[in-house]
């Protein structure tokens, strides 16, 4: 396994990469994070699949229930008919003890579970926030790497122009006035060839972004930050239409995908929050009002809740479970996978995504010669500068050029220098992970907690709300029982009832 400095999987991501997994045939499979196979996928099914069984088992509880609703109590008011005459005459009122006794029952069940429900909302809520940070957080950290990799790649082709254009025009031009002069004529040729050389060694410098076009020659460096900073793969294609290879990983591309679906996972959950809230608070407007329709009409949204939390679970199942098996080991999935490392090689990969003291820089040779090669281009200016320029002074113009071309190189250079150092990347690298695998992963196990405890919840509540409402009596009968309004914390006071309609102004 390899380890990442700065980052340690959680007690969580261990604990969800722990649980066993298995196929469409049960048999025991590893928990390495291989998404493209389909082994992999057939235990994130099964996982998922968990649900669909709670689903199953839900709908038999509730079932059970509404036959219990339907038949039983049929025969319990044909048996108990005598009883509620008595009872009637007895007390005055159209409510047996033992009614009475059922519909507060039924009534507390009901409380329970919308007060079950209210706080899975509350854990939703959080978990909901929780992921959308951790997302957040993520898409930063690949913005700011793609604006580095994009940085390199212009001080690259910034510096592969001035020194061609340099060898085009002024080396060209010394060439021609030194033609007399086989000692500066050897020092302008030695200032082209290594030119020549820094040109032909920045452009091995890509980090997964080749800067040469189909013909070989160098590209537009705008278009090399247009393929990076636009995140549309298509304008990659556009850029190298002869390439065969697979396009590399462009963190750009990979930022503005994960924004658009977090904002449309973190709405989907919002929706679904607001949906049980208002199915909530409804449910205990219709209790206290004792409203049959609207009861009847949350019963329904209620089936329609139970649904989409057992499923929105499933999901979660599988995307905490698949989440936990990357965080395990990020660096081996990154360097295994060739979406990854087309274009850059495994050293180069391991170099940024570790940033050991004990590895050197894959470009630390490159960047030697190329700045020997620069020292060389200097001393050779200063000679022509010294005994040349006093025998020539129409090439002091070309000189100057030369030596602006070579400090601006040189600038460039010692930026080049400091961005192809692991540290920034690295640190973009860790502060990717620990939003994915951290923030990330706590939103998920709460979202997961919401969705399980809010399916608890709807049950209960679908298995309460016939009872009540088939408990409740029409509008027209009037409830005169004062002990049974004092018991049920939802009874209507007929008493205000009948003195609001008594009022002729109201």
């Amino acid at each position: 396994m390899a380890t990442v400095p700065n980052y340690t999987p959680s007690v969580w991501v261990r604990l969800c990469h722990a649980l066993p997994r298995l196929d469409l045939t049960m048999q025991t499979r590893d928990s390495v994070f291989t998404p493209d196979s389909w082994e992999y996928q057939q235990t994130l099914l099964v996982l998922s699949s968990l649900s669909a069984i709670a689903l199953i088992l839900s709908l038999l509880v509730v079932l059970s229930f509404l036959i219990h609703y339907c038949c039983c109590r049929r025969g319990d008011s044909g048996s108990g008919s005598d009883e509620e005459e008595e009872d009637d005459d007895a007390s005055g009122h159209g409510y047996s003890g033992k009614k009475r006794r059922g519909i507060r029952c039924v009534t507390w069940v009901s409380v329970a579970a919308v007060t079950l429900c209210c706080v899975a909302i509350g854990i939703g809520f959080y978990g909901n926030s929780e992921a959308n940070d951790g997302m957040y957080q993520l898409t930063s950290s690949l913005l700011t790497a793609n604006y580095t990799l994009a940085s390199i790649d212009l001080l690259v082709w910034d510096t592969i122009t001035g020194l061609q254009q340099s060898i085009s025009g002024p080396l060209t031009s010394m060439e021609e006035l030194f033609s007399g002069n086989k000692p500066a004529l050897a020092s302008t040729r030695s200032c082209r060839r290594l030119s020549e050389r820094v040109v032909s060694l920045l452009s091995s410098v890509t980090l997964g972004r080749g800067l040469t076009s189909s013909d070989g020659s160098p590209g537009n460096g705008s278009d090399t930050i247009v393929g990076l900073v636009t995140q549309a793969p298509t304008l990659t294609a556009t850029l190298s239409p002869a390439s065969s290879v697979p396009a590399p990983f462009s963190p750009g591309w990979a930022a503005s995908t994960l924004m658009v679906n977090e904002d449309y996972r973190w709405l989907s959950y919002v929706l679904l929050l607001l949906l049980d809230t208002v199915v909530c608070l409804f449910i205990l407007l219709g209790l206290a009002k004792q409203a049959r329709w609207l009861l009847i009409m949350m019963t329904v949204l209620a089936w329609l809740a139970l649904f989409l939390s057992w499923g929105s679970l499933g999901l979660e199942t599988a995307t905490v479970v698949a989440l936990s098996d990357f965080c395990s080991d990020p660096n081996t999935f990154v360097l295994n996978s060739t979406h990854f490392n087309s274009g850059t090689s495994r050293d180069v990969l391991d170099y940024y995504l570790t940033c050991s003291r004990r590895m050197s820089s894959p470009f630390q040779q490159l960047l030697t010669q190329s700045q020997r090669a620069l020292s060389s281009i200097h001393s050779h200016l200063a000679t022509l500068e010294r005994d040349a320029l006093p025998r020539f002074p129409k090439a002091e113009k070309s000189l100057r050029e030369v030596q602006q071309v070579l400090n601006s190189t040189e600038g460039n250079f010692h930026q080049l220098v400091a961005l192809l150092n692991c540290r920034g990347l690295n640190k973009d690298y860790i502060d990717s992970l620990k939003g994915l695998c951290y923030d990330g992963m706590e939103g998920l196990l709460y979202l997961s907690l919401y969705s399980f405890l809010s399916a608890l919840a709807f049950t209960a509540i679908l298995c309460s709300l016939p009872g009540a409402w088939r408990s409740f009596s029409g509008d027209s009968e009037d409830y005169e029982d004062s002990d049974s309004e004092s018991e049920d914390p939802f009874t209507s006071h007929q008493d205000s009832k009948r003195f609001l309609q008594w009022q002729p102004w109201l």
